[in-house]
Parts: C-alpha cells; sequence; structure tokens
C-alpha cells in the first residue's frame, strides 16, 4: 500500500494528528515550528503558538486539549485562545512535550523528551480528571502511545531503545504491572515512532528513518506496510466520514537534504477500520 500527500505544507517536525469524531476534521502539529495545522472547507488552516506544542485530544466540539512545552492547554478552535490546564514540567526549560494521545477512560497521557533528545530526560504523564501523574521516567523520545480496543492494554516505547512495549491497566486505566515487549525492531532499518491501534486491536506503527508504517497483530507479528513518502514518518491516525483513512505525519528533522516528499502529511484508505479517539474528561 502506498499513501498520497493529504496536505503539503512541509515540517519540521509533523506529529501527533487527531481526526476529531465530532467536527469531522484532522488536527496536527509541526512541533519545531510550534504550529497546530488542520483544512476547513478545503482550505488549510493554522495556528501559532509561543512554545512547541505537539499532541491532542478533543474536549467538544469548539474545544481541544493541546500539551505544549509547558502545560496541557485548553484550546479554543474558533478563536485561537489557549489557557492553562494543568503545569507540564514548567520548571524545566530543558524539555518539551512529544506524543500523546487520551485513553478509553477519559484521561490524556503525555510524553516529556529533552529539547536536544538528552539520554533519560523525559518521562510519561496522565491527566486524569483534574490531576496528572507521573508513570514513567528515564525516557529519552516518548512515542507509540495508543491503547487496545478494551482499554485494558497501554502501547508504548522509547523510540531510542527500538522497543514497543505493552502495558496492562487496571479497570480505571492505570498501569498494573510491568510492561512486556509487544515488538522489537532491533535491527530495523526504521525506529519505533507514533502508533495508533485500529478496530480489530492491531497496531499501525510509524517508522522513523524508512517511510513507512506498519500493522502489527494483536501478537505482535507484522501484517502489512503502508508507504509515505517522507522518510521520517512519524505518527499516524484514523479518520475520515468511515475512519477508513489513515493519516500519517513525516519530518524534515535530520535530513541533511530533505526531498519534496520529506516533511508532507499523507493519508490513503486502508482495509480496516479506526476506532474514534476517545474524549477527554477535564
Amino acid at each position: 500500500m502506498r499513501a498520497e500527500v493529504f496536505d503539503t505544507r512541509p515540517c519540521l517536525l509533523g506529529e501527533g494528528p487527531l481526526w476529531h469524531p465530532g467536527r469531522g476534521q484532522l488536527f496536527w502539529f509541526d512541533i519545531l515550528g510550534r504550529r497546530l495545522l488542520s483544512r476547513a472547507g478545503g482550505q488549510p488552516v493554522e495556528w501559532q503558538f509561543g512554545d512547541m506544542v505537539s499532541a491532542a485530544a478533543w474536549i467538544d466540539d469548539r474545544t481541544l486539549l493541546l500539551a505544549s512545552e509547558r502545560a496541557l492547554l485548553r484550546f479554543d478552535i474558533g478563536t485561537g485562545e489557549s489557557v492553562p490546564v494543568v503545569p507540564l514540567e514548567e520548571e524545566n526549560a530543558a524539555t518539551r512535550s512529544n506524543d500523546g494521545r487520551a485513553d478509553p477512560f477519559g484521561g490524556f497521557w503525555i510524553g516529556t523528551m529533552g529539547k536536544s533528545a538528552e539520554p533519560g530526560a523525559g518521562a510519561i504523564y496522565r491527566y486524569f480528571r483534574g490531576r496528572i501523574e507521573r508513570l514513567f521516567d528515564g525516557i529519552t523520545i516518548p512515542n507509540s502511545i495508543c491503547f487496545s480496543p478494551d482499554g485494558r492494554q497501554a502501547y508504548l516505547a522509547d523510540t531510542t531503545g527500538m522497543k514497543i512495549l505493552r502495558q496492562p491497566l487496571d479497570d480505571k486505566g492505570w498501569p498494573k504491572g510491568n510492561p512486556a515487549v509487544f515488538v522489537d525492531l532491533a535491527g530495523s532499518d526504521g525506529a519505533p515512532d507514533g502508533s495508533v491501534i485500529d478496530a480489530e486491536g492491531a497496531l499501525w506503527n510509524a517508522q522513523w528513518g524508512a517511510g513507512r508504517v506498519v500493522r502489527y497483530l494483536p501478537d505482535g507479528r507484522p501484517d502489512r506496510v503502508l508507504a509515505v513518502g517522507g522518510r521520517n514518518s512519524s505518527c499516524p491516525a484514523f479518520g475520515g466520514t468511515d475512519l477508513a483513512t489513515l493519516f500519517v505525519t513525516t519530518a524534515r528533522q535530520d535530513l541533511s537534504s530533505p526531498g519534496p516528499g520529506d516533511g508532507l502529511t499523507y493519508a490513503a484508505g486502508v482495509p480496516v477500520r479506526g476506532l474514534p479517539e476517545p474524549r477527554v474528561i477535564l
């Protein structure tokens, strides 16, 4: 399978695509460009921020929860205004947010990392109904945050470790026990970046440096590959009216000579549907 270009605006570090199920609209980020991007009525739209922003969840049809380098923000889509909800490593100027996603319980998981990917400088947090709690620390590049359809498993990765892990969750969505290796990409030409789960419980993982998204079955076996035109494929998201379109962000970061397809956002029809992104509850 091969994806086609969805949006031609190049991103230094495209990330965090989110299909808003109420609005029928895709949002995504250029982290290093400090931008939130979208398309409305077939036209490109974007919002500029003073800090880096990286991931989102939807609160209602007018409002998103955004992760920035200092806080989680309540963002009004219509006005472009944002207000802090809770701080996120606000005293640490050396880190920023990275990959994140809402969980089926109304929570929001978000990773942090060093702005120069300093080893072990990052962590993964969960925001849940008014409070934020650190779940994992000592992480270099947090990625692949997504959840099984029944909400009892979380997936996550430290990209530098080349492994996607599966973490059991309790009946309120908190980690229970230790994570186990789901997929080991050691020796691969692509590193595990963002992931999303489909309606059959399979995981689609964007692989940085390899220009592809690989679908892994619930037992970890690779099932199919989607090629994208950007070498640094960074994160997938399901969307479209039937949730059978896979959108994929890419990045120009780390490329000495970016090609015309690097950093663009892609889309492909796929033979399996995704799951609607859950609403985050403030």
